[in-house]
């Protein structure tokens, strides 16, 4: 076995790449519970959601299966990046004078830059099986609009997105990159869907929010039965697909006889660390290996760690189930911080039923320690990442620091997933000290979550 002082880059031949999604509800002593329909309070089943998804995604969203076969016309399109490369962040290492060996898995390679694609391939193939000619959706920072813009554009697809406002206006590169692929892209709030028109009619509301663009991406989809909606975090089988990173970086790990100490990753709807950390938790589950999991969220932003575990819309407007997740209320409306791709009010469902059982921990970061961290690791390092990750390497180096202070030679995986080529900007707000953290007091949240639905 090779000694993991002989890696930097630590790379799969493409016959190694997983061919099955891992589904971590097999492995858990309880299941997450059920969404509900809004109106009956009832546990929602497959005609309930088949008005928005195609019921090959339907099936997955709702299995108990271990393992979910990938199709082969979607292995064919991983393979145009995948496997992506796990890297040992030796100058970072050498810079903090740590004895931690720190890998951050670099899902940036993909045509969108970053993980997105990894859910946004199967779900515009399965739509593409069904038969639906459009596919509307809602994006943050721009990164998942972008993967969905892609994968519709190999799958022959149309695609219409609704992008944050406070994003849309600081990132004209991703909105024109969406175009690039072929989508048609609105800024939310807009006068095109009637929650747009009546949310957007409240000023408070104008920078929007993932909760917003959600709603009226969902009105759009369920008006044409020719249409579906798409989306990018939260959801079971979205966080399904996305552990082929974990999966690989398992094998990477192998290769070089490390296993990890603290696994990180950022978190706003939970997609990206829900890829990493789930196969990684089902070896934990199976006594195989004893991480601390870690998630770790805006300061703005902190559904996990200062929101409530309630059944709350996905949604601004009310259109979606309930969900039961930790929650800051389905109508509160982020500060418009840079990571504009965890500017959501819930987190995933089955993450944090995750949470409940104690199976990791949850930390929130101030965007200014995220920049800082960012800085370092791109002199460091030499990529840029994007804003969501660099709170993931914020808590990196404070951790590899405290194992300074200790000595202990601790093993820190993240996951870097995505590069930050199209948020400059942010970094020049930051550069030149425009940058500001908000003033967080529990009084932030306490309207929002005062309006949280009375479900039992």
């Amino acid at each position: 076995m090779a000694n993991a002082k002989d890696f930097t880059k630590i790379l799969l031949d493409e016959s190694e790449m997983p061919t099955q999604w891992y589904n971590l509800i097999a492995d858990l002593p309880t299941p997450p519970p059920p969404p509900l329909h809004p109106g009956t309070l009832q546990p929602v089943g497959p005609q309930d959601l088949a008005p928005l998804f195609p019921m090959d995604l339907i099936m997955q969203e709702v299995t108990t299966d271990r393992y979910v076969d990938i199709p082969g016309e979607v292995l064919d399109v991983y393979k145009t990046w995948r496997p992506s490369p796990l890297y040992r962040a030796r100058r970072l290492e050498k810079a903090l004078g740590t004895p931690a060996r720190i890998y951050y898995k670099y899902e940036g390679v993909s045509p969108a830059g970053s993980h997105k694609p990894n859910t946004a391939v199967p779900q515009a193939f399965y739509n593409k099986k069904a038969g639906i000619k459009k596919i509307t959706t809602e994006t943050g920072a721009g990164q998942w609009g972008t993967a969905l813009s892609y994968a519709c554009a190999l799958f022959g697809i149309e695609c219409e997105v609704w992008q944050v406002g406070a994003s849309y206006d600081a990132k004209p590169y991703r909105r024109l990159m969406m175009e690039v692929f072929g989508a048609k892209v609105h800024r939310s709030p807009s006068n095109l869907t009637e929650a747009g028109r009546k949310l957007g009619a409240d000023p408070k509301n104008q920078s929007g929010s993932l909760g917003i663009a959600i709603s009226e991406a969902v009105e759009m989809a369920a008006k044409d039965p020719s249409t579906a909606y798409a989306l990018g975090s939260v959801l079971n089988h979205v966080l399904m697909h996305q552990t082929i990173i974990g999966e690989e970086a398992l094998k990477q790990l192998a290769k070089v006889g490390e296993t990890p100490d603290l696994l990180i990753g950022c978190t706003g709807g939970g997609s990206n660390f829900a890829g990493l950390s789930f196969p990684f938790m089902r070896e934990k589950l199976a006594g195989k290996m004893n991480p601390e999991i870690r998630a770790v969220e805006p300061a703005s932003c902190p559904s996990l760690t200062q929101g409530v575990y309630a059944y709350d819309f996905g949604d601004t407007a009310g259109m979606t189930p309930l969900m039961k997740m930790h929650t800051l209320g389905h109508d509160f409306i982020p500060d418009p911080i840079h990571a504009g791709g965890l500017r959501y009010h819930g987190m995933a469902p089955l993450i944090s039923h995750v949470y409940e059982l104690g199976l990791l921990t949850a930390q929130a970061v101030p965007q200014t320690e995220c920049f800082e961290a960012a800085v370092q690791f791109a002199r460091t390092e030499g990529i840029v990442p994007a804003p969501e990750p660099t709170h993931a390497i914020a808590v990196a180096i404070q951790e590899a620091l405290k194992a300074k202070e200790s000595g202990e030679e601790k093993v820190i995986l993240t996951a870097l997933c995505g590069h930050g080529h199209f948020d400059l900007a942010a970094y020049d707000n930051f550069l030149s000290g425009k940058m500001v953290d908000e003033n967080i007091t529990p009084e932030r949240f306490a309207e929002s979550i005062a309006k949280i639905p009375a479900v039992k």
